[in-house]
This record gives C-alpha cells, sequence and structure tokens, in this order.
C-alpha cells in the first residue's frame, strides 16, 4: 500500500500556507493563492529549485528532520538532490467535460529533500502571490518515485495522482496505465482514457466546485465547524480513508488552502 497522510505538525517557516489532501476545503481561495501555470518550464523549474534551496527553507527543514527525535535540528545537514520536478492532479475540467481538458494539471513543483541520517521528504513549491514559495513539507518520496515508475512504464507519458483515493497514474496515448495498488484496483491493468474519465464521473462528478457537496462543509468527511483551523493551527488530516473529496477549485493546489499565519504546516506520511 502506498503512503498516507496522517499528521501535521506546525513548523516556524517562511512559507504561511497549508496543504493537505484530506483537510476540509476553506470557502474561497486565500489572496496569495493564485493560478498554477499549465506547464513547468525551464524557468519555472529553476524558481522552484531556488526556493527549495533557499536558507530560510533549509533552517525549516532541520527542524522537520528533528521532530521525532530521530536527529538533532543541529545535525540534520539537509540538503536539495536534483532537479524540482512537476506534479501533477486530476483535473477538475477533465472530470466536468470541458473540451480539450488534459486529463491532469500541473499542482505543485516537487524538490527532494535528504537529511544527514538518510530521512527523504519533498518540499511542494507553489506559485503565491509573493511569488514562487515552499508552500508544504510531505515525508517521503511518493512524487519522485512515481515519476520514474510513470517513465518506464510509459515513456513521454503524463504522470498524475487522483488525490480522492491517492492513486498514482500514467497517461498518454489515449491510456491510464495504474503505478501503485490503489490506481490498481480503481483502473485494473490500465483503461482507456474515455473509461477512465466515465469511471471519475461516477466518483466526483456531483462533488466538482459549486456542487452541493463541495458547498455541505463535508470535503474530505469534515463538517464546516471541523474543517477550520484557529491561527497557527493545523488543519486536522484524516488517519485513514475518508469520503472522496470535491476536487479543488481555483487556484490549482492552492485553492481550498488555509492561510495560519506565520507558521507552515509540514504534512506527514506513512504506509498505509
Amino acid at each position: 500500500m502506498n503512503e498516507r497522510a496522517c499528521s501535521a505538525a506546525v513548523l516556524a517557516a517562511t512559507a504561511v500556507l497549508v496543504l493537505a489532501p484530506r483537510a476540509a476545503a476553506a470557502a474561497e481561495a486565500p489572496a496569495a493563492a493564485v493560478p498554477q501555470p499549465p506547464v513547468a518550464t525551464a524557468e519555472i523549474r529553476a524558481e522552484a529549485a531556488r526556493a527549495a534551496a533557499a536558507p530560510g527553507t533549509l533552517a525549516t527543514l532541520s527542524r522537520f528532520f528533528a521532530r521525532e527525535g530521530k536527529v538533532a535540528a543541529a545535525a540534520a545537514r539537509p540538503r536539495v538532490e536534483g532537479e524540482a520536478i512537476p506534479v501533477h492532479y486530476l483535473s477538475p475540467d477533465f472530470v466536468a467535460g470541458k473540451p480539450g481538458a488534459p486529463v491532469a494539471r500541473l499542482e505543485f513543483l516537487a524538490s527532494k529533500a535528504v537529511a544527514s541520517d538518510g530521512q527523504r521528504a519533498a518540499l511542494w513549491t507553489a506559485k503565491t502571490g509573493a511569488g514562487w514559495q515552499v508552500v508544504n513539507i510531505a515525508t517521503g518520496d511518493d512524487e519522485f518515485r512515481y515519476a520514474s515508475l510513470g517513465a518506464e512504464k510509459l515513456p513521454g507519458g503524463v504522470v498524475f495522482r487522483e488525490p480522492q483515493i491517492d492513486a498514482w497514474y500514467v497517461a498518454g496515448g489515449g491510456r491510464v496505465l495504474p503505478l501503485d495498488e490503489d490506481a490498481g484496483r480503481a483502473v485494473g491493468g490500465g483503461v482507456s482514457l474515455a473509461a477512465y474519465h466515465e469511471r471519475v464521473v461516477r466518483a466526483y462528478g456531483d462533488k466538482l466546485p459549486g456542487s452541493a457537496y463541495a458547498k455541505s462543509g463535508r470535503a474530505g468527511g469534515y463538517s464546516a465547524e471541523a474543517g477550520s483551523a484557529g491561527a497557527g493551527g493545523a488543519v486536522p488530516l484524516s488517519a485513514g480513508p475518508g469520503p472522496a473529496v470535491p476536487l479543488a477549485a481555483g487556484a490549482g493546489v492552492l485553492a481550498g488552502v488555509l492561510v495560519v499565519g506565520a507558521g507552515a504546516v509540514a504534512r506527514a506520511r506513512r504506509s498505509g
């Protein structure tokens, strides 16, 4: 079973946004949220890499890697390895059947961070009103592992995640192929793009932005009351599978994000 979100920890950082797949969506995106570019150009990758390697980011990473006492913050010596890679998620426009909409859209760029003791994390970098910033730190290396698997399984295809069921796929040539067990349960050994569209319409067609489900405050299985966080507080995350969450509206990964003052919430993942 691949990794799932399971806990959150507030860390001092320059970023001010929370990203959590099972957190209840905010009523509207904050002012800092802006649409993500459709393609990760070389310039965009460079901007993401600079944000990931910034001194403030590395300082936050030291505290992140030290959070469970595995290594002292002063001894963590985090480093960023390799290039920033684009991470795509299932597109709401594809689910809605918008003409010409691709199956997935760019949500953020990920940079691989490694500590002195071998711990790994993904730095999620996205475009905000203040420019390209690291908006989340997630344990593990899902983003990079599935990007590699997708390139091997379908060279030239687009690797993307269906966050509602934590499934990873690669799409290309009119086909959608699974990259993990969750995706395999959803599409077997692979399906046509048309068949995949039919499946996601059945699953999420009534949960798109603006739907009664999205407006009910039940996003991610939380009521409107449970979906809020105080200043500096962490947005609650489900420890296990919950109801399908509505597809984010507006500004890609930043839509439905909650501002928590001067603290960045880092998302931990564990094996399911």
